[in-house]
């Protein structure tokens, strides 16, 4: 059984390091999600907080008691919750940087949806007789709708590489033959959020490195 990383701990909530391809809750054909694999590394039952995708890395906030979850579900529900993400994208955006507020579509209905982007970094890679543009681009979200930031990256003309739904599907399966990117370039790097240390709520900021495929990937172009 895989170990998940803690980043941090107290008597309220674990913030985590999740892996690509890890799905955060059971359901139809997954084996072995993060909540119970994470109970039996603990030795206690976790409550899901937030969420990221199956193929999405990064920082996830899990709580220890309902009282927890329910006072941090709150949090991510509002702007006290700051998370911030990378991915590497195919294409590129019309600006350096903006806004995106363009609602998303969840389980039939339309839902607001508010994205921040910039632009980090650029290269092109050339390959099989074409130049592929790609680029690094940060993203902050004000709301946590799925598939959020796949579907706005999408709609600016600079779909996540790796993404089997909103993606560049021909770019996707270049960038998989020549560079072996097989997983979803997207990747949760940075969490403000707060906490309870020593009897006092203080808001705490946490950031881990690019999980291993996104830095190889980063190596491999220039980044």
């Amino acid at each position: 059984m895989q170990v998940i990383p803690i980043l941090y701990e107290n008597n309220d909530i674990l913030i985590v390091n999740k892996q690509s391809g890890l799905a955060v809750q059971g359901g139809e054909g997954i084996l072995h999600p993060l909540d119970e694999v994470l109970a039996e590394q603990i030795g206690q039952k976790v409550f899901l907080v937030h969420r990221l995708d199956r193929d999405t890395a990064g920082i996830l906030v899990v709580a220890k008691n309902p009282k927890a979850a329910a006072k941090y579900t709150e949090i991510f529900g509002t702007k006290k919750a700051r998370k911030e993400y990378c991915a590497f994208c195919c294409g590129l955006p019309p600006k350096e940087g903006g806004v995106i507020d363009t609602a998303v579509e969840q389980k039939g209905a339309e839902k607001s949806a508010l994205t921040r982007y910039q632009v980090m970094a650029k290269s092109v890679f050339k390959t099989e007789g074409s130049a592929i543009n790609l680029c690094m681009i940060k993203w902050n979200i004000e709301t946590g709708r799925m598939h959020q930031i796949r579907i706005h990256a999408a709609k600016l003309g600079a779909p996540i590489i790796g993404d089997d739904k909103h993606g560049n599907f021909k770019t996707n399966k270049i960038l998989k033959k020549a560079l072996g990117a097989k997983k979803l370039m997207l990747a949760a790097v940075k969490l403000s959020i707060p906490v309870n240390a020593d009897g006092r709520e203080t808001v705490r900021t946490f950031e881990i490195p690019l999980p291993e495929h996104m830095q190889r990937f980063a190596e491999d172009i220039g980044f």
